[in-house]
């Protein structure tokens, strides 16, 4: 499970930003194109943001960005007029209203709260996708073109390959697009611009058992249950929810390397 707040990253990201402003000389085309200099050799931005006229501006609306996005999933939870308060008071180095210890238990305290809140919605959720899976899957197969095997996977062929079938053991080279049931794409060789080349005993099991069904040459289209694929589980922060019902379409290009070999 990934750690609740994460306000350091926000701040070594702030730090990675500083650092690779830092690197971009004048003189650079990079540093040229955004910066003049002036006569006291300074740096001054040559583009304005609307809004944010200064580099003040531009840096204090950067690190909100940053603590906004870290702090999304408790935005609920949180009173922004009272954190901006303990900000304000932090900075100006006032009598903070928290000790230390209270604001370590406290922040602990809260942390349980919301990985008993994560883990109750992921197991609602991992519920709600089996039930919508099983009921696609149940209708898919009867779909024309569509084949069942034993264990549940359902696949169509697209193009029919004459090349040899990689084994469990191999290596294979492919184009693949992966998407949920809603047709949103989680991961796609094709947005990357190149073939995704791994050995197949890496890959979910609906993956081992499709590939090694398709001659080389050959583009399938493949549903995977929730079974065989990433489980109640999902990708915790990624992008696949627990128990979702996986769509590729596939091309198998090559087997890189036979088992063994």
């Amino acid at each position: 499970m990934k750690p609740f707040l994460r306000i350091p990253a926000m701040v070594l990201t702030a730090a990675a930003l500083t650092v690779l402003a830092a690197g971009c000389k004048p003189g650079d085309k990079s540093a040229d194109k955004d910066t003049a200099v002036t006569a006291a050799g300074k740096t001054t931005d040559a583009k304005a943001i609307p809004g944010l006229p200064t580099e003040k501006d531009q840096v204090s609306y950067m690190i909100g960005m940053a603590m906004g996005k870290q702090l999304d999933m408790a935005k609920d939870e949180i009173d922004v007029d009272v954190l901006t308060k303990a900000i304000r008071a932090s900075l100006a180095g006032q009598k903070l209203l928290l000790t230390d210890q209270q604001a370590a238990q406290i922040a602990q305290d809260f942390s349980q709260k919301m990985q008993a809140k994560q883990i109750a919605k992921m197991a609602a959720d991992a519920k709600t996708n089996l039930a919508a899976g099983e009921a696609f899957l149940a209708k898919n197969a009867k779909a024309p073109g569509v084949h069942t095997t034993a264990s549940g996977l359902q696949y169509q062929v697209i193009t029919e390959g004459k090349g040899p079938k990689p084994t469990a053991a191999d290596t294979v080279s492919v184009n693949y697009k992966g998407t949920l049931l809603d047709g949103k794409t989680f991961d796609s060789s094709y947005d990357r611009g190149e073939p995704a080349t791994f050995p197949l005993q890496q890959v979910v099991p609906g993956w081992q058992e499709g590939i090694a069904l398709m001659p080389v040459g050959s583009k399938y289209k493949f549903w995977i249950p929730a079974s065989l694929g990433y489980g109640d589980k999902g990708t915790p922060g990624g992008p696949i929810p627990p128990n979702a019902t996986l769509v590729f379409e596939v091309e198998l290009l090559d087997i890189a390397k036979q088992g063994g070999k």
